[in-house]
């Protein structure tokens, strides 16, 4: 008799080791991209018109669009598009599956809670980054901007994605509330879209506006995406990577506390 084995499953594995909990995290990515399948269209236009949208209504602000000014707003464009990913979209997901009833089932399901939030890093992190690129493109074609693309980009891109997507997936988590974290989520943007130096020269704002923005991670995921996308118009990137990283560290460090406490 010829028995045939069948592909492991986490149930089929002990409950241990990198091999179950990589065997989690597949499972749990199918699990999720099969959620997604019908939102990340809409994701990809939102981000779009988030992205490129903002950036050529900006550039009616000006009376005259200057080479450079076109080359600061287009550098911002990329950062427009990952800021209403990570801190709307992710949470909005998450009030989402509240309102539902899914999010408790998710979490019940017998896989690691670690590779559940790991599935949503990867799954959000990926989404983001082709409306970035998209608008990116759209606003480089609009003001006729050359860019001077650097392999610092990418990782730089990654860490600004992973960024908002943690700060904002533990927020959601933290926040029980799918109605206080909508309110949230809306005035933040409001806030980061209108008062945040991201595609208006820090120049144009009062010093203590700047002082705030230069501690939040919306000018210095700006000022990286820009360092990556032109030659000496950022010259000083270690505090904003500490700045990004810091920040990185604090939503990891939100999703493990909420996590450990629903254990």
């Amino acid at each position: 008799m010829i028995v045939t084995a069948s592909p492991p499953t986490p149930a089929s594995l002990t409950r241990s080791g990198i091999g179950y909990w990589l065997a989690s995290l597949r499972s749990m990515m199918r699990f999720d991209i099969g959620q997604m399948r019908q939102w990340a269209g809409l994701l990809l236009v939102i981000q779009t018109m988030m992205g490129a949208g903002m950036a050529v209504m900006y550039g009616f602000f000006y009376p005259r669009v200057t080479p450079s000014t076109a080359v600061y707003i287009t550098t911002g464009t990329p950062a427009l598009a990952l800021i209403p990913l990570g801190f709307l979209m992710v949470p909005v997901n998450v009030a989402r599956e509240r309102l539902e009833g899914t999010f408790d089932f998710i979490w019940s399901l017998p896989v690691p809670r670690s590779a559940q939030a790991t599935s949503t890093f990867l799954l959000f992190t990926g989404l983001s980054l082709p409306g970035a690129v998209l608008a990116l493109i759209v606003a480089a074609l609009r003001y006729g901007v050359h860019l001077s693309v650097s392999p610092e980009l990418l990782p730089a891109a990654l860490l600004c994605a992973l960024m908002a997507i943690s700060v904002g997936y533990g927020m959601a988590l933290a926040i029980s509330d799918p109605l206080y974290v909508n309110l949230i989520t809306n005035a933040l943007i409001f806030v980061v879209l209108l008062f945040s130096p991201i595609v208006i020269p820090a120049s144009h704002f009062p010093v203590w506006l700047l002082a705030c923005d230069r501690v939040l991670p919306f000018y210095n995921m700006a000022e990286l995406i820009r360092s990556g996308l032109t030659q000496g118009l950022v010259t000083d990137l270690t505090r904003s990577y500490l700045i990004l990283l810091a920040w990185t560290v604090v939503g990891w460090a939100i999703t493990a506390w909420v996590v450990g406490r629903r254990r």
